[in-house]
């Protein structure tokens, strides 16, 4: 009898013991080991998705007030480019359409905003070294701030406006004066424009940065001439390796190379020498030559290089040498693909009405005193355009 009850209390003990093991290895599996799953169970990885930044109150309250406004496709570096903000002499308050670019800038969301000249409203021997600080400090609160607050790279160059290279018959410059308050403004580090140098030679008259992948050259185009040891150092930076291995390679000035806007149509309005200087940005494979300078949009190519000719946002929009297209006060969105044949695409903006400028629109090409440039989309002049360009300027100013 008790061997029985002994038997009995054996067997209940081995199997509370086994079902005690199996329950830790079963615990132990779930807390700590992962589970094996079968093939079509395997977990796929997940895609972040990406919302754009939130808007800032002033751009949400510009959009609503504007409407729609074209939002081209992205390239692989988008610039948000402007040109000649400023308003008459000695001015600290910008056009509606300066401050308007400034607060849209985060609807196109640019990885870059950049700038060919005449920012400030200088240019003229009655002001005074306060007035000169009072235009530099206006624009700082209006442009250059806002960009700093949102950690936006801004390049630029000097305009005649800014700190005119103009000399005297004794070879001095003309507005001295100005161009010591502009290079006091930009090299402040308060003023950081945030780019990442290559060389800041002559800074800010003459610098190299780059820029996700892009070397960019900035040269003192604030007047029609370039002195030769300056333009030695253009040549050297541009043949430098860290230019020639760059994706793509773009030159910032104010004049253009060529003429292109009615008033803007003389000697002194343009660059000495443009057939010379295209040659040798040729050379060095450049791009394209942003300018400013004639208040008119002109997206543009000579030769191998493209040119763009920069509208205005500040007072005083042109009309073009020909075409009858009114003038604009523009913003251009640039989208670069390295991949693509164009290598650019331009998205330029009529500020007034936020309307995209359709290029076809303006004219195939512009005869002005120094040259011929043909509208970007144009590869060749029918012969009844040659023509007509040969009874303007010429033949031998004809070529494209």
């Amino acid at each position: 009898m008790r061997f029985s009850r002994f038997c009995v209390q054996l067997v209940l003990g081995i199997g509370v013991g086994i079902m005690l093991a199996l329950g830790a290895h079963w615990l132990y599996a779930a807390v700590f080991q992962s589970p094996i799953l079968s093939p079509d169970q395997n977990p796929r990885p997940t895609t972040a998705v990406t919302r754009p930044p939130e808007l800032p109150p002033e751009t949400k309250e510009l959009l609503a007030q504007v409407g729609h406004i074209v939002n081209p496709p992205r390239g692989d570096v988008r610039l948000m480019v402007i040109s000649d903000l400023n308003d008459a002499y000695g001015a600290t308050t910008y056009a509606p359409e300066v401050t308007k670019a400034i607060k849209l800038m985060p609807f196109w969301q640019p990885d870059m905003v950049v700038c060919s000249g005449d920012m400030v409203a200088g240019q003229y021997p009655a002001l005074t070294e306060a007035q000169m600080r009072a235009m530099w400090a206006a624009f700082d609160k209006t442009v250059a701030a806002p960009l700093r607050r949102a950690k936006m790279p801004y390049g630029f160059t000097l305009g005649n406006h800014d700190a005119s290279s103009a000399l005297s018959v004794t070879k001095k410059y003309l507005f001295q004066k100005e161009r010591d308050v502009a290079a006091e403004y930009w090299r402040d580090p308060r003023h950081d424009p945030g780019l990442k140098f290559v060389d800041k030679f002559e800074f800010p008259f003459y610098f190299t940065f780059e820029f996700k992948g892009i070397f960019f050259l900035v040269w003192d185009g604030s007047s029609s001439h370039i002195p030769p040891e300056k333009l030695a150092w253009v040549e050297k930076a541009l043949a430098s390796p860290r230019a020639q291995q760059a994706k793509m390679r773009i030159l910032l000035g104010h004049l253009p190379l060529y003429a292109v806007a009615i008033g803007r149509n003389d000697p002194g309005e343009v660059m000495e020498n443009a057939d010379k200087l295209r040659l040798m940005l040729e050379k060095y494979r450049v791009h394209t030559y942003i300018s400013g300078h004639h208040h008119a949009y002109y997206p543009a190519h000579k030769g191998k290089l493209q040119l763009l000719h920069m509208g205005i946002l500040g007072a005083g929009p042109r009309p073009l040498l020909a075409g009858n297209t009114p003038p604009w006060k523009t913003l251009t969105i640039l989208d670069i693909r390295f991949n693509s044949p164009e290598l650019t695409t331009y998205t330029t903006y009529d500020m007034q009405t936020m309307q995209v400028i359709d290029q076809t629109l303006l004219p195939r090409f512009i005869a002005g005193h120094n040259g011929m440039v043909l509208r970007r989309d144009v590869q060749q002049l029918t012969a009844s355009e040659q023509q007509l360009c040969e009874q303007q300027i010429g033949a031998a100013l004809c070529t494209a």
